[in-house]
C-alpha cells in the first residue's frame, strides 16, 4: 500500500531527529533504505552513491524519463523548537526543512511503486544540498547516467505561504550564489605605535564600506544582487592592534551574468584594499553547484497551468527569492521546475525554531502524484 498520512508524519518526525551534515547523511541513508525497500519491486530498481540514493522505476512505455530530486542533509544549527520529535543529533538540525522534503518524494515514490507509472521514473535522494553542492557531485560522478531524466522536478519548502499551498513561477525561482572567505594579512604591534604595525580592522573595514557601492553602483537597479558579509574577525583585545582580519560572505543574483560581475567587483577591491594597506590578500570565491535556479518554459507552463485548474491545490503565483539551491546545477543540464510547498511558520528557513506544519505534507504528495500522472499522458 501507498504510504499514508499517518505512516507520511510518522516517518518525517523519525527522519527529523537525524539531521547529518552533507556527505555524511550515513543514518539518514540507511533509514531511507529500509522505507524504499519494503515498496513493490516489480518495476523498480535501486542503486546508491556514497550517501545517495537513486531509484528508478520502469514505465510501460518508457519512452521519456522524468526526475524527481529531494536533499537529504540538515543543518549545523542546535533546535530550539521544544518538539517531542527534536534533533537528537547535538549541533545538528533540519532547520530547512529537510526532512518535510524527503517525506514528500518518499510519498509519491511509494504511489508509482504500486501504480506503474507510462514514463520511467527516477527518483534522486541527494546529499549535500547545504554545504558541498551534492546535486553537482552526484551528476559529475556518472552515477545517474543510466537512468538520467528528460525532465526534473523538486521543491523547497516556504514558511511564508500557506501550509500545502504550491509557490511557484516562470523563469528564475532561486538566486545564484557565491561565497566570500577574504583574509588580510598584515602585522600585529602594540596599539601604541601604530606606525611600527599594519592594522588589518582599518583595513578590513575598508573592504566592508566598499562592497557596498558594488550592488549600488554597478548592477542594473532594474535587476538585482546582494553582496552581504555576516562574519568579520580580526584581533584578541583593545590593546593589540590586529595583524590578520577574516572576512566572510555571500553574493546573491538572479542571473549568472550579475553573479559573475559582482564576483568580478569584489576580487578587484579586495586586491585594490591590499594594496592600498601593503599587505597580503587569500581571496576565495567558492561559487561550487549553486547556479540561479531557471525553471524551464515549457515544463513551468505545464506545471503552472495544471495547479491552477486543480481545485484541490491552492497556488499562489510568487516572486524571485534570493534564496540559493543547488538544484540550480541539475536543472542547468537538465530541464525542468522547481516549485514551493508552504508549510506555514513565523519562523525563517535555517531558523533553530523552524517547526513546518505538518499538514503540507499529503497535500504536497496529493499535489505532484496528479501533476506527474497528467504529465506522463502529455508525453
Amino acid at each position: 500500500m501507498a504510504l499514508s498520512e499517518k505512516e507520511l508524519i510518522e516517518i518525517r518526525r523519525k527522519l527529523h531527529q537525524i539531521p547529518e551534515i552533507g556527505m555524511e547523511e550515513f543514518e539518514t541513508q540507511k533509514i531511507l533504505l529500509a522505507i524504499i525497500e519494503k515498496f513493490p519491486h516489480d518495476f523498480m530498481k535501486i542503486k546508491t552513491w556514497k550517501t545517495a540514493i537513486i531509484v528508478h522505476l520502469t514505465g510501460s512505455k518508457g519512452q521519456t524519463t522524468i526526475g524527481y530530486r529531494t536533499d537529504i542533509d540538515g543543518l549545523p544549527v542546535e533546535e530550539k523548537t521544544g518538539l517531542p520529535f527534536s534533533s537528537k543529533h547535538k549541533g545538528r538540525m533540519h532547520a530547512c526543512g529537510h526532512d518535510i522534503h524527503m517525506t514528500v518524494c518518499l510519498g509519491i515514490l511509494s504511489y508509482f511503486a504500486e501504480h506503474q507509472p507510462k514514463c520511467d521514473m527516477t527518483f534522486i535522494f541527494q546529499p549535500a544540498e547545504e554545504n558541498a553542492s551534492g546535486g553537482k557531485q552526484l551528476y559529475e560522478s556518472g552515477a545517474l547516467d543510466e537512468w538520467m531524466p528528460d525532465e526534473i522536478y523538486a521543491f523547497h519548502d516556504n514558511p511564508q505561504l500557506p501550509a500545502g499551498a504550491i509557490g511557484c513561477c516562470m523563469g528564475t525561482l532561486f538566486a545564484g550564489t557565491c561565497e566570500i572567505h577574504a583574509k588580510f594579512i598584515g602585522k600585529s604591534g602594540h596599539a601604541a605605535f601604530p606606525h611600527l604595525a599594519n592594522d588589518m580592522v582599518v583595513c578590513g573595514a575598508q573592504f566592508v564600506n566598499q562592497i557596498q557601492t558594488i550592488v549600488s553602483r554597478n548592477i542594473d537597479p532594474i535587476e538585482s544582487g546582494v553582496v552581504t558579509l555576516g562574519h568579520f574577525e580580526a584581533g584578541t583585545t583593545g590593546n593589540v592592534i590586529a595583524g590578520s582580519c577574516q572576512i566572510d560572505g555571500t553574493i546573491r543574483a538572479l542571473t549568472q551574468v550579475n553573479n559573475l560581475k559582482i564576483q568580478k567587483r569584489v576580487r578587484a577591491i579586495a586586491e585594490g584594499v591590499a594594496k592600498s594597506f601593503d599587505c597580503e590578500l587569500e581571496l576565495d570565491l567558492h561559487q561550487g553547484g549553486y547556479l540561479p535556479v531557471e525553471n524551464n518554459d515549457e515544463t513551468t507552463k505545464n506545471f503552472i497551468s495544471y495547479m491552477k485548474e486543480n481545485k484541490d491545490v491552492e497556488f499562489i503565483e510568487t516572486k524571485p527569492a534570493m534564496t540559493g539551491e543547488d538544484f540550480g546545477f541539475l536543472i542547468s543540464k537538465i530541464p525542468g521546475t522547481m516549485f514551493w510547498l508552504g508549510v506555514d511558520s513565523p519562523y525563517s528557513l535555517h531558523s533553530e525554531h523552524l517547526a513546518p506544519k505538518e499538514e503540507a505534507i499529503q497535500k504536497g504528495v496529493s499535489a505532484m502524484i496528479g501533476f506527474l500522472e497528467d504529465r506522463q499522458r502529455q508525453l
